[in-house]
């Protein structure tokens, strides 16, 4: 868990840090903006950005429930951010798996990608697509639903 949270994390120490040096040396008008640029970068790239990851299991077995698709994902992806802003809301309606809390979400996404964890992986009708378009998986969603 502690994993995801590293860049996020970086990314306020290394803004504080850049601000706290501008307002010293009397730069305090562009010091705030920065500040607030640092404070988005890491929530975006924090696990808040994303809806609330299952385990492997669970979303499998909603998945063959609903037939919604599954989502492999971990923070600080930046195709995973992609992939979760271009859908917006529809994002909700994915099962999503942080590959980092969970260890058989990891184990699906190597069988999947020949040994590499490679994200985001998403799982429709039991077929792994990586780094799918977004329009595509929006199209896959309406299709489960």
């Amino acid at each position: 868990m502690t994993r995801a949270w590293i860049l996020p994390m970086l990314l306020l120490v290394w803004g504080s840090l850049v601000a706290t040096a501008l307002v010293v040396r009397g730069i305090s008008g562009t010091a705030v903006p920065l500040l607030v640029v640092f404070v988005l970068l890491a929530g975006l790239n924090s696990p808040l950005a994303f809806p609330r990851s299952i385990s492997a299991v669970e979303a499998r077995r909603r998945s063959a429930v609903d037939g919604r698709p599954i989502v492999y994902w971990r923070a600080g992806c930046k195709y995973c951010l992609r992939l979760r802003i271009r859908l917006g809301r529809g994002a909700r309606q994915l099962h999503w798996v942080d590959i980092w809390r969970d260890p058989a979400g990891a184990t699906a996404v190597r069988a999947a990608n020949v040994g590499d964890e490679t994200v985001p992986t998403v799982v429709v009708a039991g077929q792994p697509h990586v780094n799918p378009d977004p329009g595509w998986v929006r199209a896959q969603l309406s299709t489960s639903t």
